[in-house]
């Protein structure tokens, strides 16, 4: 058993003179701190792409919480508008601003006549809210239609034929 002892102990010797002891662990140290390096850069760099990330998902969530309100805020002056546009709205406010309905229209031609009877727009009382609107209103007196210095034409359902200018 010696024996192979000692040639175990004679190869080992052989391969550690063959094989350098001393320089090679001052030329690994470059290269640990070449892969250090490299490992902290990306670390780095993972991290500033994560913040940066998070930073674009926090501006998303609040682009969309305020896409949210806004849109219920259209939602609510869409149903605002289309309340005042209500025909029983529009001729409540325009009571209010003093208007009255308007009688048959009366028009007048390029040559000056005049197209049908014009008649004048009487303030007729707005219906009290109990009342509903089909009820006649006590009639107001009113001063006789002024006569017109153009005299109305005879047939006002007739439209008067026109010149294109062709």
């Amino acid at each position: 058993m010696n024996g192979t002892a000692e040639q175990m102990k004679g190869r080992a010797g052989r391969l550690a003179r063959l094989m350098p002891s001393g320089p090679s662990t001052a030329a690994r140290t470059p290269f640990v701190l070449l892969v250090v390096l490299l490992l902290a850069g990306g670390l780095i760099s993972l991290l500033l792409l994560n913040s940066a990330l998070n930073e674009g998902s926090f501006r998303l969530s609040k682009l969309k919480r305020e896409t949210t309100e806004l849109t219920d805020e259209q939602q609510a002056l869409q149903r605002d508008v289309d309340g005042y546009a209500e025909p029983d709205a529009l001729e409540r406010r325009a009571r209010e601003l003093g208007m009255v309905p308007g009688g048959s229209p009366a028009f007048l031609d390029p040559d000056g006549t005049v197209r049908g009877v014009p008649e004048r727009a009487d303030a007729q009382p707005a219906p009290a809210p109990g009342t509903s609107a089909a009820e006649p209103a006590s009639p107001t007196p009113s001063a006789p239609p002024a006569a017109s210095s153009a005299t109305p034409s005879t047939n006002p359902t007739t439209p008067l034929p026109t010149s294109s200018g062709r």
